[in-house]
């Protein structure tokens, strides 16, 4: 049996950069302490999550996906011979950003990026003021632990970003969250459970927790944690984060169920692509 130990972490905003930086690092060294060989952070984890508002001052915090933050963090993965999915806010020219989740491999190798494709622009959830949508396809990396995609929040609307991402050969596919309550509830607890059934593979869905209101104040929202690992069956793989406090998630995964489940249920042998058309119209 192939197993690996993946960990997804979840908090909140500490109310500067540095502190945020300085407690991933140490969630990562915790995670490693207990055995995890890949981590995962939530969405634009060093910062607040700034889509709350539309202000010009949060482009500070972007920088290049191998800037100063992914290198720190790199040199921290091949420290501790782990796998690392980092969410950043990535600038890759003057006035040109994504939201972005570098892929670092056990040995500090920077294997690449994601970046996410749908952005929403709705209240609370300004993302176009800051984001351009991803232009990377859907790529899947071959990590030390296996091949990991990457889908980042609003994305996990979509279902045919989940399905690339099968048929590039992903067994686990991150899904890093920045999700308050409101019309997403629901879908929380339903969408990285159906992506994981329909594309069999492994969802692990780290989500923020707790109230940002040392940085928006009234305006802040109540991220509800809850993160959750869902194995190819579609079942929860331990039970979900807090929903009020930080955690970091540390489960196992057994990657031979990925292959029992696509010998049970043969959905990519049974697939129609030439009959779906309207799926691919603009």
């Amino acid at each position: 049996m192939t197993t690996i130990r993946a960990a997804i972490t979840q908090t909140t905003w500490t109310g500067d950069k540095e502190s945020m930086l300085n407690k991933h690092e140490q969630f990562a060294r915790d995670a490693a302490a207990d055995g995890a060989q890949i981590i995962c952070f939530q969405e634009l984890f060093y910062g607040p999550y700034f889509g709350i508002t539309q202000d010009a001052k949060y482009y500070r915090y972007a920088e290049p996906a191998d800037g100063p933050i992914v290198q720190r963090f790199a040199a921290l993965a091949k420290e501790l011979s782990m796998v690392m999915i980092l969410p950043i806010y990535e600038e890759d020219g003057t006035g040109i950003y994504y939201n972005t989740a570098v892929v670092v491999d056990a040995d500090g190798t920077i294997l690449g990026s994601y970046r996410k494709h749908h952005i929403p622009h709705l209240d609370k959830f300004w993302e176009k003021f800051y984001f351009r949508p991803g232009n990377l396809g859907y790529p899947v990396f071959d990590t030390a632990v296996g091949r990991v995609g990457v889908y980042i929040c609003y994305d996990r609307h979509f279902p045919e970003g989940w399905r690339e991402l099968g048929l590039n050969g992903a067994e686990m596919v991150f899904n890093p969250n920045a999700t308050k309550p409101g019309l997403s509830n629901r879908l929380w607890e339903i969408e990285q459970p159906a992506a994981a059934v329909a594309n069999q593979y492994y969802v692990l869905a780290p989500n923020r927790v707790g109230l940002e209101d040392n940085e928006y104040g009234d305006d802040a929202v109540f991220f509800y944690g809850t993160s959750q690992v869902v194995d190819p069956q579609g079942n929860y793989v331990g039970a979900l984060g807090s929903s009020e406090h930080e955690e970091v998630l540390i489960r196992d995964l057994d990657l031979d169920l990925i292959q029992t489940v696509r010998d049970n249920w043969q959905f990519y042998r049974d697939r129609r692509p030439d009959s779906y058309t309207a799926v691919v119209k603009p």
